[in-house]
């Protein structure tokens, strides 16, 4: 597995998001299949592990934590602060709560430091801006983390590059999470542009689209909790529209001699050594058919089709919902 550089440390050119073992897609898999899927995915070289405490509302930490634990020393580890599962009735039911506030981070690190099975963190990300609460205000809590030893570097997720530059100013941010594939294209209008200023890492997430790139899906199938249902682009009528770019889509990835995974992964290798794709799966088989997107190679003229083919005017729907979007902080490009 080739390496790049994320933050101070250096990992796989490709990670894994771990989100999809407990949460987001529907009914969690089992303990001995995510078990599986991070024992494979370790011995396939991979060394950059990304959870959250949202995952599961702790789930998917204390799952990395009890698999991993034992390896701690063969892997970076990321996790996530800022957006939880909180009981806010108090009947026992936990629901997502974004709460940026420094007492809140410091506690949840802690929480987490629990369930990782772990005494430090290496990469620790604002999952959310909460807008209550100044940037300055948060990454100044994630900072006295990393003056006590708690975590080693600091993330940002799903934030503008004006938001960037503010939070780098108070303490230097190693790395930038967001949403980053051929059909979302954000990142392209400030945010890669400033992390590149910074020298800020890019960790792209949902790079094959949240599947829609890996061939056909029915989203009449769709689990009731499967988040994908409450996004535009998975509306019957535009996911039909959509679909139109499969085909040549998955012509491409013939005429390379890949799979339609590891040409959509290969592509966002090909944007930049900067840039480090965390594809999340649940199935062992699907992991490593993304993984050999690291050894796939891209013409100028393929490059080039590919971004004519899908792009963000030829993608029906947002990426999310009116009230997801007005919860993230990243620029948008203007409706036609």
């Amino acid at each position: 597995m080739p390496s790049r550089q994320l933050g101070p440390f250096k990992v796989s050119a490709i990670g894994l998001g771990c989100m999809n073992i407990c949460h987001a897609y529907g009914v969690p898999v089992s303990e001995l299949q995510a078990e599986r899927l991070l024992l494979a995915a370790l011995d396939a070289g991979v060394s950059h592990f990304d959870t959250a405490a949202l995952y599961g509302f702790g789930a998917s930490e204390t799952m990395v934590g009890k698999v991993l634990g034992p390896h701690r020393g063969k892997f970076t580890l990321a996790s996530k602060c800022g957006m939880q599962g909180v009981d806010v009735a108090g009947d026992g039911k936990r629901v997502r709560v974004i709460d940026g506030r420094p007492e809140t981070l410091k506690a949840t690190c802690e929480a987490a430091l629990k369930r990782l099975r772990t005494d430090v963190i290496d990469l620790y990300y604002l999952h959310r801006w909460d807008k209550q609460v100044p940037i300055e205000d948060s990454v100044g809590a994630l900072a006295d983390l990393v003056r006590v030893g708690k975590i080693r570097a600091i993330g940002l997720s799903e934030v503008s590059a004006t938001t960037l530059r503010r939070a780098h100013a108070v303490h230097p941010i190693a790395a930038l999470q967001t949403e980053y594939s051929l059909w979302t294209r954000n990142p392209e209008i400030a945010v890669l542009q400033a992390c590149r200023e910074l020298g800020v890492s890019f960790v792209a997430f949902s790079p094959v689209a949240r599947g829609f790139l890996c061939g056909p899906l029915d989203v009449n199938a769709f689990d009731a909790k499967d988040i994908r249902r409450t996004m535009p682009r998975f509306t019957p009528a535009n996911h039909a529209r959509n679909q139109a770019l499969l085909p040549p889509f998955n012509a491409i990835a013939s005429e390379v001699g890949c799979t339609p995974s590891q040409l959509a992964i290969a592509w966002l290798l090909h944007q930049g050594d900067d840039i480090l794709p965390i594809p999340g799966t649940t199935n062992v088989e699907h992991l490593l058919d993304d993984l050999g997107a690291a050894n796939v190679r891209l013409s100028p003229e393929v490059l080039a089709r590919l971004d004519a083919l899908i792009n963000q005017n030829t993608v029906s729907g947002d990426r999310y919902s009116d009230q997801a979007n007005r919860e993230v902080d990243t620029e948008v490009f203007e409706r036609a």
